[in-house]
């Protein structure tokens, strides 16, 4: 038997848990403040008209629908970038987040120049990126990234990593709404560490999984990746269409990697089309056709920026709302980081054994590292939550 995937395994634990009081914050997924999966109203009217043109099912090409992955681009650099104008880039469809780093380092592994790099992730990470690499044949090691002694971003820690890493390495980046600290940099550390990247010739590798889902803004999340091209970089980028639009089940992604001009993009791509065409044949349809909808209507988009930007702000206040209880409490830690972090999730400080209490006497699952779905907190629950945190951690 293979051990249990630590995120994945919190869901069945409190799937199994009978009492009436249980909080699962442990799933990366939105819900509405009733705790109820969410379809935006821009999904329902895209998928409405996929179903009144009454579209057919056939298989889609392997590199993905053309506008789907033009719009794709679209989204992530802007409109109006010179990528866009001068076609100096491969594209295509793939398996949200997760297939499309999956296919970045299958790429990787086997093009490479020389000796295949080592790739480097933070630490912490997300769980997967060891595995998606491991499993490619790629060495991963990490880089210092978040200092637990302030609950906060290790630049220098990070920089000195960067720079000692061996020349011409893969620094894998989360471009908005770290997972799992919700720790960011701000716009000018992200210039710092581009430039440590651009010194030291490193191949850097965006997993934006979080884009407009963060702040609320889709521009304003897409500022690394946009100043890392601007700075001179040939990224990669593995784009997830997961979470900004709640398309968890229907896997929409699109993986890019810039290149010297259109003539070597039209290359890279070929060889991507192989690595996709012996794993999974082709990208599903449904999905994209949802996203590629939304995104070249005008009044669809409109729609869709609201819809993310009502899902940040329901994140943003949910914290608001934990750290004012807390507070209320009589609390005397130090809570400042919960607002301070973005994204999704929120780095709590909690230590494992403190989890494990949460569990065992509050029945409030999350993963042992104290890292909380805020789109599992609600109005209704965050009372609870916060008494329960202060239970385990006051002296």
């Amino acid at each position: 038997m293979g051990p249990k995937d630590p995120i994945l395994g919190v869901s069945e634990a409190f799937a199994a848990d009978t009492s009436p009081k249980k909080l699962n914050l442990g799933v990366g997924a939105y819900r509405d403040d009733d705790g109820k999966p969410v379809v935006l109203g821009s999904v329902k009217e895209a998928s409405k008209r996929i179903f009144e043109q009454n579209m057919n099912n056939e298989y889609g090409p392997i590199s993905g629908t053309p506008s789907f992955v033009l719009n794709s681009l679209k989204l992530a650099l802007g409109a109006d970038s010179p990528v866009l104008k001068n076609k100096n880039y491969a594209s295509l469809q793939a398996l949200s987040g997760t297939g499309s780093l999956r296919l970045a380092g299958a790429f990787i592994a086997k093009y490479a120049p020389g000796k295949k790099p080592d790739v480097y992730v933070p630490n912490p990470t997300w769980s997967n990126h060891f595995q998606v690499f491991g499993d490619c044949g790629l060495n991963v090691k990490t880089y210092r990234y978040y200092n637990p002694k302030t609950i906060g971003l290790d630049l220098a820690g990070m920089l000195e990593d960067i720079k000692a890493a061996p020349e011409g390495s893969v620094m894998l980046l989360h471009a908005a709404a770290h997972n799992p600290t919700g720790v960011d940099p701000t716009q000018a550390q992200w210039k710092e560490i581009s430039t440590a990247c651009k010194t030291k010739k490193h191949f850097v590798m965006f997993d934006s999984a979080y884009q407009g889902f963060a702040s609320g803004d889709p521009v304003r999340d897409a500022f690394a990746v946009r100043h890392f091209i601007a700075d001179g970089h040939h990224i990669g980028l593995a784009q997830s269409f997961a979470k900004n639009f709640g398309l968890y089940g229907h896997r929409v992604g699109c993986l890019t990697f810039l290149t010297n001009d259109a003539a070597e993009g039209a290359k890279v791509e070929s060889q991507v089309k192989i690595l996709a065409r012996s794993t999974y044949s082709n990208p599903p349809i449904h999905g994209s056709r949802i996203v590629d909808i939304i995104l070249s209507d005008p009044v669809l988009n409109k729609q869709w920026h609201g819809e993310v930007f009502t899902m940040a702000d329901r994140i943003i206040k949910m914290r608001t709302l934990l750290f004012d209880n807390l507070k209320a409490l009589g609390s005397t830690r130090n809570w400042n980081h919960v607002n301070d972090q973005i994204g999704m999730f929120c780095y709590s400080g909690l230590t494992p054994e403190q989890v494990d209490r949460l569990t065992n006497e509050f029945h409030i699952y999350l993963t042992r590292n104290g890292r909380i779905s805020m789109a599992g907190v609600t109005s209704k629950n965050v009372g609870y939550l916060a008494e329960a945190i202060h239970a385990v951690t006051k002296a």
